[in-house]
């Protein structure tokens, strides 16, 4: 899966964070670079003629990934923190992936059920069919609490529950991994590292080094290097709260 030529857009849907598409290259980058990511999301890609769909959980830890050349092409639906598909709770899905057992140019198979395959711009209606079905639910409170707002009537443990229920991680599992996100893309920007400790949280450069290394694999200098080996998996801005 390669981002080259990748179209990415925020959704007005409360169960979606992002959806994008991104061509394969014929020639371009010979890997990827998958950072740490605590969403999930529902794949689809072409590859050599034949679909695949698959529900891709929240990535602790980088991985590196091998780009073939082809004309293929990807759809991503990311779904927002406290989204969840209900028969299938978000806690098996941490570092792995569940295709669908059976997939068509045109449809596939999610949870025992016959579904059109979504596109980049009706992925918020399939969505919407996966709502009213009852196939994708939500908990709000989820939602509220990683944008760093307190719950009154609500107490500690069952926030951390239901958390843990919805998104297959605990709270400061995500803020950590969100604040490396962030971190990257400021790098990205050429904002020095000691400004990027300040902004994003962290206790001092050490602290950034030890965070890139966990979820990115790869320095604060090596960050700032481009390759024309190797590209980042896609980044964006969320609304979580790094440093509450």
């Amino acid at each position: 899966m390669s981002l080259d030529g990748v179209e990415q857009r925020p959704s007005d849907s409360p169960y979606v964070e992002r959806v994008y598409r991104a061509g394969q290259a014929a020639i371009g980058p010979s890997r990827m670079r998958s950072i740490a990511n605590s969403n999930w999301e529902l794949v689809v890609w072409r590859d050599r003629g034949e679909t695949h769909v698959a529900v891709r959980g929240p990535e602790t830890s980088p991985t590196v990934l091998d780009l073939g050349p082809g004309e293929g092409e990807t759809l991503g639906i990311i779904f927002r923190h406290g989204a969840y598909l209900a028969p299938m709770p978000v806690r098996g899905l941490v570092d792995t992936a569940v295709p669908s057992p059976h997939t068509t140019a045109r449809s596939f198979v999610l949870q025992g059920e016959e579904w059109e395959t979504p596109g980049y711009d009706n992925a918020d209606v399939f969505v919407e069919r996966l709502v009213r079905a009852g196939l994708l639910i939500r908990d709000p409170l989820v939602t509220d609490v990683l944008r760093g707002e307190v719950p009154t009537l609500v107490t500690p443990r069952s926030v951390q529950r239901r958390v843990a229920a919805a998104t297959g991680l605990t709270q400061g599992a995500i803020r950590q991994i969100e604040r490396a996100r962030q971190a990257v893309m400021l790098l990205g920007q050429g904002v020095a590292a000691i400004e990027v400790v300040q902004r994003v949280g962290y206790h001092d450069q050490p602290h950034l080094a030890r965070s890139l290394t966990r979820f990115t694999g790869r320095t604060a200098t090596q960050l700032r290097r481009t390759s024309e080996d190797e590209v980042l998996s896609l980044l964006y801005k969320t609304e979580v709260a790094v440093h509450p």
